[in-house]
């Protein structure tokens, strides 16, 4: 990929299960009548007139795809799932249960809901924006059960040998003899919930390998019980021996299942835990369905950063999230930590990523992260300016916002499965308090939001706008500052980071500040940049997320300016 031709791609990530709810009841472990749900017809020209309005070029449309659930849609002829295998009473998006299907909590017309999501797909490319959904390759839901798949697809474990413990021809592990163990103490539902299924047990036999690759019958509570791993030729039990010639049957049903959705008018998918698939399925897959939908894009949750490369180059991924480096140094930083310092974000640009930082898809929030105004994170959502400026800017790669991020979402208390954990949960029925100020009632016009919400969210718009619509971000290189200022008395120290973005044509200084008290900055700039440039002399530079203009007499001795605590800037010169 050419970072000088691509374009950054700002998405917004949403599970539509949450998004249109406007129920503000959060029954504790509620059901889908007492808690309400989105749907995906909520999810209207308005809405996505504004998402578009923020800046944002692509949608992830988490959590669409058909996934266990205590729910019951057996009057739609869709089987029941077993509550004890289930976790939350919506069920984990993660836990798919047909790979072919749109999950009926998210239809109006439950019998039309593939027609729902064929629209929403539609009216979301009307809108200038793109679609993504979650590709969920390692597991699948215990009661996996595909009844909309197309003529002439087998289903998983249809061919199965069960009596072998490992085959490369077989879609599942096994433990030949030993029935499946539900963990033991695992409440399904809460205290209320009765169901005829809710029994403590679960039928399978022979028992099936555990998502979180727990290779025997009894998995713990901890682990991911509610999901079966898939066999990809790889015998874990005796030294990850690999078979991958013949193909194995699981690759050539992975490449059906994408070039399925595909066909449907997806722009791209975002891949689930890729790297406990093994690369070589990647090198395979993403090449064979590019030949037919060359613009498709992939998005690999990865974690660590001495295999990126592999991912990025072997296994072909367009971007893989840059969670155990960026995010994990900027979050540091907001929390303002013992011993953490800019040389966090300084090891990121010069070691982890540096070639290749075009690929990196950086977050401040998403479905597993902590939100930011959460208690256990910053405890205030205008702590995290200086980082979402850096995560934004700091290179040509995408940036993702997660719904309700913009509006300081604090994901206070106990939806049901899900703890007072600082997430929001993807478990359970709810709605997301601070997000429904925003939707007031399906306007979706920020109604009832807070002074200090309206402004967090504009923002929001502004730095995605101006990351989006100037070059020098999009696709401009990248020059550090801190080096060459840091060590010269300018203002600097450990809590403020310095940049360049820039082209031929436009020149973006950057400058935050981390720690909670203003500070005075004088920042040089590279004398061969500037003869490069050159520029001599007085010089203005103009905030690009506000209307202030600072002045040099002389660009040579630098730029002088106070920041505020927990601030920054993006200048234009």
């Amino acid at each position: 990929m050419d970072q000088k031709t691509n374009h950054k791609l700002i998405i917004y990530q949403m599970l539509p299960r949450l998004f249109g709810n406007t129920n503000t009841t959060n029954k504790f472990y509620g059901s889908i009548e007492e808690n309400g749900v989105g749907k995906l017809n909520d999810i209207n020209d308005k809405a996505l007139t504004e998402i578009k309005a923020m800046g944002f070029t692509h949608v992830w449309y988490t959590g669409v795809i058909e996934h266990a659930t205590m729910t019951d849609y057996s009057q739609y002829g869709i089987k029941p799932d077993d509550p004890d295998v289930v976790k939350g009473r919506a069920g984990s998006p993660y836990a798919v249960k047909d790979y072919y299907d749109i999950d009926p909590d998210l239809a109006v017309d439950v019998n039309n809901r593939m027609g729902e999501f064929g629209s929403l797909v539609k009216r979301t490319h009307a809108n200038n924006l793109r679609v993504i959904i979650d590709f969920v390759p390692n597991h699948i839901a215990r009661t996996y059960n595909s009844d909309a798949r197309p003529e002439g697809v087998r289903d998983f474990g249809a061919d199965d040998d069960k009596l072998r413990r490992f085959s490369p021809q077989n879609d599942f592990y096994y433990t030949p003899g030993q029935a499946f163990v539900v963990p033991p103490g695992y409440n399904p539902g809460g205290d209320e919930f009765v169901n005829p299924l809710k029994n403590g047990t679960f039928n399978e036999w022979p028992a099936k390998a555990t998502g979180n690759d727990v290779f025997s019958a009894t998995p713990g509570i901890n682990d991911w019980f509610e999901t079966v791993k898939l066999n990809y030729g790889v015998d874990y039990l005796n030294g990850r021996q690999q078979h991958f010639t013949p193909t194995p049957p699981v690759w050539q049903k992975m490449y059906d299942i994408l070039h399925y959705w595909a066909a449907k008018g997806i722009d791209g998918f975002r891949c689930d835990m890729v790297e406990m698939v093994p690369v070589e399925f990647w090198s395979w897959v993403i090449p064979k369905i590019k030949t037919e939908f060359p613009a498709l894009i992939f998005i690999g949750e990865a974690y660590d950063s001495a295999k990126y490369g592999t991912y990025i180059f072997t296994g072909h991924f367009d971007y893989l999230y840059d969670k155990v480096g960026l995010y994990d140094g900027l979050k540091r930083l907001m929390r303002n930590e013992a011993n953490c310092t800019i040389w966090d974000i300084n090891r990121v640009c010069f070691h982890e990523s540096v070639a290749f930082p075009q690929h990196m898809l950086r977050f401040l929030e998403n479905h597993d992260e902590v939100r930011i105004a959460a208690p256990g994170f910053a405890g205030d959502a205008w702590l995290a300016v200086p980082a979402m400026i850096i995560t934004a800017t700091l290179s040509t790669g995408p940036v993702m916002i997660y719904s309700g991020q913009e509006v300081g979402e604090p994901a206070n208390g106990s939806e049901g499965f899900s703890g007072n954990d600082g997430r929001t949960s993807i478990f359970d029925y709810c709605g997301v308090p601070e997000h429904q100020k925003w939707v007031n009632n399906g306007a979706f016009d920020g109604g009832q939001l807070s002074d200090s919400q309206k402004h967090l969210r504009e923002f929001y718009s502004n730095l995605l706008n101006v990351s989006a619509n100037n070059e020098a971000i999009s696709i401009g290189d990248f020059y550090e500052l801190m080096l060459l200022n840091l060590h010269e008395g300018y203002g600097f120290d450990q809590k403020t980071y310095a940049y360049l973005r820039y082209t031929d044509k436009q020149r973006i200084l950057v400058v935050t500040n981390f720690d909670r008290n203003a500070h005075d900055f004088n920042v040089k700039l590279p004398t061969e940049l500037l003869t490069k440039w050159n520029l001599d002399g007085a010089s203005a530079f103009s905030d690009m997320l506000g209307d202030k203009v600072y002045h040099t007499t002389d660009i040579k001795n630098g730029i002088g300016f106070r920041i505020p605590g927990a601030s920054g800037l993006v200048l234009s010169f």
